[in-house]
């Protein structure tokens, strides 16, 4: 029997896509997407990666896009930005892992339904990991038996291929095994912020061994594609899901961790679809966003206008527009039990970070994370003062803002934001980073706790109705950049709002000066003691703690037992770890025996009590 396929979204397809004349022979796509691995460890991209054979050899036959980008460092969070083609900020979808699954904007679908409805077959083998809520009608198929070859004789097809092998878990070996195992790569680089350890070495040279196995796996793909005799009638992708797992990549906001490599292979029949010479490199900007309404477009299919992304090849693209396209924006938030809020903002060789939450650093502890020998050996060494000054920022809280120049400064080690030189790039980069949070609006201005109980039944319209809500507690946590004395009035005012996430955001804008905000410690004490959110009495606590080094224990560990909701306690466990670890003036006991039923079942609280039990 027949799934029923809702009234709604055959209309939405049906409006939403240009049927296309049966003359009109339309190109098969295909992506290959690699997990975990961003364009430095490629020769392709970069002096220090290793070569791949059967990428390069297409690369006479393709175009290499040099500046492609995720628009998320995590696996779930950048597939939903691929699948959408929206901002995952701007409809929730931006939490690794997903808690609650959202919806996509009111009558728009995940791409794939589009080109089923143009009479494409759609297939993905095999990882999906969505963090919105997929209908029937996106895939045919979708399983690790998923192939294009299941479908109707001459029927065009649309297939992702996912490879495994360059994950991150693959980097997850002992020291026996290290001590044991030869890489195929004798590798001796090792980026600037990283210690120049054999540990290190060894990662760096069985990373690259995976790449070159994923490489293999390229291969395969392309060959089932040249023996079915289809390779001159299909567009092949490839490219990775987001950067790499190599320390400090994955999950942040680092090029390590958005800047992706990427390439393109048009045949013969469809390079009037393409304004590039073949063997050519585009050097303009795309992103993650953009790729659904690429796809779209080359299939002739008209974009939803809900999409956030352009389309950088298909009909009606020039060529030079794409290559003047220079800026890419990124977002990052939960990463697993780890809280932080962090974006960035990329114009030319200028990149801009934003740190929301400065106090919060990059080190601050995740389990999956710390698997890593690397990541183990590198907290080690930090404890036991072995670090230089650069290798020792990743366990260090932040500065709010960072600029680096990305051509001289490749892997972010040189902050010049304090620099009068550059205060000019400084300036217009935030601002452009302003304008784009305000324009989405960015959801993250709500604790997700929030959001799931208020927003999550249908994050984007939420968005909107509440956008100058949001515009003033943008506006609220960037007082933080100012001058205390310019500011303190508005800081001052905005503790007292009846507005809870107007106190929030002025509590963290207070961590952020720290002594500066002294004259709002009686207000920030009262906030403590009896604020209507927990999580303003723990941001609170926070700051008395790290400033005027007042225990938080009882008020934080009060708020923990005090409610059922499992997600507000995880994010109040990221203020315990912080103060536990990073401050290392305080040290919790909670009592599983005080906390609710509902508390416990949450998978993630049960990782950060399993971590604290533990230490």
């Amino acid at each position: 029997m027949k799934k029923f396929i809702p009234l709604l979204i055959i209309l939405a397809l049906t409006t939403s896509c240009k049927h296309i004349s049966e003359k009109e022979e339309l190109p098969n796509i295909v992506w290959i997407t690699s997990e975990d691995n961003s364009k430095h460890y490629m020769s392709l991209f970069d002096e220090n990666g290793v070569s791949t054979p059967h990428i390069q050899s297409l690369s006479e036959e393709v175009v290499i896009f040099t500046n492609a980008f995720s628009n998320s460092s995590v696996c779930s969070a950048a597939r939903s930005t691929l699948m959408s083609g929206c901002y995952g900020s701007r409809m929730g979808s931006h939490y690794h892992r997903k808690i609650q699954a959202v919806p996509m904007p009111d009558s728009l679908q995940m791409f794939p339904a589009y080109l089923k409805q143009a009479g494409y077959y759609t297939s993905n083998n095999a990882k999906e990991d969505y963090n919105i809520i997929k209908s029937d009608f996106v895939w045919d198929a979708s399983s690790d038996k998923a192939s294009w070859r299941n479908r109707d004789e001459g029927q065009p097809f649309f297939h992702v291929h996912n490879i495994y092998i360059s994950h991150e878990g693959f980097l997850h070996f002992t020291k026996e095994e290290m001590d044991s195992v030869a890489n195929k790569n004798e590798f001796k680089f090792v980026q600037p912020n990283h210690p120049h350890t054999e540990t290190f070495k060894y990662t760096n040279a069985r990373y690259r061994d995976n790449i070159q196995k994923m490489d293999n796996e390229v291969g395969r793909v392309l060959d089932e594609l040249r023996n079915d005799n289809l390779l001159e009638n299909t567009i092949v992708f490839y490219f990775s899901d987001h950067g790499g797992v190599l320390p400090c990549s994955k999950g942040y906001l680092y090029e390590t961790g958005l800047h992706i490599p990427l390439v393109v292979y048009v045949p013969e029949k469809f390079n009037h679809l393409v304004g590039y010479k073949k063997g050519s490199k585009a050097n303009g900007f795309v992103s993650f966003v953009d790729f659904s309404a690429t796809v779209l477009n080359l299939a002739g299919i008209k974009v939803p206008e809900q999409i956030d992304g352009t389309p950088f090849l298909g009909k009606g693209i020039n060529m030079h527009e794409v290559e003047k396209r220079d800026e890419t924006f990124g977002y990052a938030d939960r990463m697993d039990e780890k809280y932080d809020m962090v974006r960035s903002y990329r114009k030319g060789k200028y990149k801009y970070i934003r740190n929301f939450q400065p106090y919060n650093s990059d080190g601050i502890m995740n389990n999956y994370r710390y698997k890593q020998l690397a990541y183990k050996e590198w907290k080690k060494m930090f404890e036991e003062g072995k670090l230089d000054s650069v290798q020792s920022q990743f366990f260090l809280s932040k500065p709010a803002e960072a600029l680096y120049n990305i051509e001289s400064d490749p892997y972010e080690t040189n902050n010049l934001a304090s620099s009068k030189e550059y205060s000019g790039m400084l300036i217009d980069l935030r601002e452009r980073l302003v304008s784009k949070m305000k324009s989405m609006p960015d959801l993250s201005m709500y604790p997700e706790h929030y959001l799931i109980k208020n927003a999550f039944n249908n994050p984007f319209a939420y968005g909107q109705e509440h956008k100058s809500e949001i515009h003033k507690l943008i506006d609220i946590a960037n007082l933080s950049l100012g001058d205390f004395e310019n500011v303190k009035e508005k800081l001052g005012l905005a503790l007292k709002s009846e507005k809870p996430w107007e106190r929030y955001w002025a509590l963290n804008s207070c961590i952020v000066f720290a002594e500066k905000a002294n004259e709002l410690t009686e207000i920030i004490k009262q906030i403590s003691e009896s604020d209507t959110e927990l999580l303003n009495r723990v941001k609170a606590a926070e700051y008395l703690a790290m400033v005027l080094h007042i225990s938080p224990v009882d008020i934080i560990t009060n708020a923990i037992y005090s409610t059922s909701d499992g997600v507000e306690v995880l994010e109040i466990l990221n203020s315990v770890v912080l103060l536990q670890d990073v401050f290392h003036y305080y040290q919790f006991n909670i009592q599983k025996d005080y906390l609710y039923a509902e508390v416990l079942n949450e998978p993630l609280v049960k990782e950060r009590l399993k971590y604290l039990e533990s230490n």
